[in-house]
């Protein structure tokens, strides 16, 4: 049996992982004052809604300037004030509120969109207008500018593959060597489609890892899964992820049909730690939750189901990703500790199948939980009329890989920790917590 000291670290360690940081940002308006786009509005889009909406990239329209997003002023309203745009879909109300990419808008820059369009959209003065955002004139890559590159030190293709207009989903299931010749560990990857055209048949890219370890044991698991709305992974400080020499990659990609023929290749940039950097910790990536071919959604219901993962060694929990399909309404993360003692951790409460975020926990927030705990995912799904997504709500669904079929998994990336380790991460909670006190 666990020590009291130990129950009480554990406390404060989740408690550190709730502390709350409230963002200030958007316009300080006093009553009356003149909201304008280029003094007012344009800091926010750059920030916030240019890396789509912008020449070259997924969204239907840029909104750099004035000219090009004044036509669009009451469809931003709506799908501001509906925190549809930008697609953020936690909770606020509950659980872990500090992200390292929230893309989400705070109360005041949705109260700054919303006064400007309700006082007639006003343009401003010219002087205030932001210098623009450089931007790379492909689709760039979201991390190669944070190391100092221009590209990932390492890009792997999957062969191309074009689909054909009108045809139904697809799965392409190929095996790459990976090149790499001497072990090295990854502190970031991202994957995507080749070209912007590309995003349109590609719904989603698993990426698993074939290799023998050290010890001659052999791993095929996963490395990497990319849908719309996730950027890439960017391991935390002195934690990584192992390419070992002679590996490969197995892809297995999911296409679905659309009004055109294209063809395209998904592709993988891989950022290395310098040689002779290794991190102290190894990273992996669970899926947890799924109840396989036990999902059960009659027709015009709402179903909630329950899956378990128990923690074989402490750890912290680096991130969250909900996945369902067509039919996924909500779902959350919830961990119940060793002590019986309940904490939520993440919950979306408007799935939407369009984008598939990954939630990464911000460094002093990062839930650090003992062995045995178990990670809990609750997930709901609306077969019923009400959902707009809905293609049919009068028939049966179950478990499979087809868009109009259903999953109940979410991803977590986990980074696993020495007993040691995780005591000592504690006790550095605990002492920030005091000092904030």
């Amino acid at each position: 049996m666990r020590s009291s000291a130990w129950w009480h670290l554990s406390r404060l360690a989740l408690a550190a992982a709730f502390t709350l940081a409230i963002p200030h940002n958007g316009a300080a308006q006093g009553p009356g004052a003149q909201v304008t786009f280029t003094r007012d509005v344009a800091p926010i889009f750059q920030a916030k809604c240019e890396a789509c909406h912008r020449p070259g990239s997924i969204a239907p329209m840029a909104l750099r300037t004035y000219e090009e997003v004044r036509p669009w002023a009451r469809a931003i309203r709506a799908r501001v004030e509906s925190r549809q745009m930008p697609p953020w879909h936690i909770d606020k109300t509950i659980g872990i509120q500090k992200f390292k990419n929230d893309r989400s808008l705070s109360d005041a820059q949705i109260g700054t969109i919303l006064a400007w369009v309700d006082q007639g959209a006003f343009k401003g003065d010219p002087k205030d207008m932001p210098s623009p955002r450089q931007w790379a004139s492909d689709q760039g890559w979201n991390y190669a500018a944070r190391f100092g590159q221009k590209e990932p030190d390492l890009i792997i293709r999957n062969q191309p593959w074009t689909m054909k207009a009108g045809d139904g989903n697809t799965w392409v299931k190929r095996s790459v060597p990976t090149g790499v010749t001497e072990p090295r560990w990854v502190r970031a990857i991202e994957v995507r489609p080749s070209t912007v055209k590309g995003r349109k048949i590609v719904h989603h890219a698993n990426v698993d890892i074939d290799q023998v370890e050290p010890d001659g044991t052999v791993t095929v698991g996963r490395f990497m899964e990319w849908a719309v709305g996730k950027e890439g992974e960017l391991m935390r400080p002195n934690t990584g992820k192992l390419m070992l020499p002679g590996s490969r990659v197995a892809w297995d990609v999911h296409y679905a049909s659309t009004d055109e023929d294209v063809t395209d290749s998904v592709e993988m940039g891989i950022y290395f730690y310098p040689k002779g950097q290794e991190p102290k910790y190894r990273q992996t990536l669970l899926a947890v939750g799924s109840s396989g071919s036990n999902l059960d959604i009659p027709p015009n219901s709402i179903v909630a189901s329950e899956g378990f993962f128990v923690l074989p060694k402490a750890a912290r929990i680096e991130s969250f990703q909900p996945h369902m399909h067509l039919r996924g309404k909500a779902q959350s993360l919830q961990a119940i500790l060793p002590t019986g003692q309940q904490v939520m951790l993440s919950h979306v409460a408007e799935f939407d199948f369009n984008w598939h975020n990954a939630y990464v926990y911000e460094d002093d927030v990062a839930p650090l939980l003992p062995k045995g705990t178990v990670l809990k995912v609750t997930s709901w799904h609306d077969n019923t009329a009400a959902n707009k997504g809905n293609p049919d709500p009068n028939v049966w669904v179950g478990y499979g890989d087809r868009t109009v079929d259903e999953m109940n998994h979410v991803w977590v990336n986990v980074t696993y920790l020495a007993e040691a380790d995780y005591l000592t991460e504690v006790e550095v909670r605990r002492t920030k917590v005091t000092q904030q006190q």
